[in-house]
């Protein structure tokens, strides 16, 4: 079993149920603390994870 973030459960449930946004949930990626990885986003998504700056 792979391990994740603290907040992952939360985030990736809260996604499914329609409650997060994917904006929502890219603005969680690297937030100290409460977010969730990069990995983690394109698992939540099924989308790749592209940083704003590129």
């Amino acid at each position: 079993m792979a391990l994740h973030s603290k907040n992952f459960l939360m985030v990736k449930r809260n996604y499914e149920a329609g409650l997060f946004s994917k904006d929502q949930v890219y603005a969680l990626v690297g937030v100290p603390r409460t977010g969730i990885t990069a990995a983690e986003y394109e698992q939540i998504t099924g989308e790749p994870y592209v940083p704003e700056n590129d």
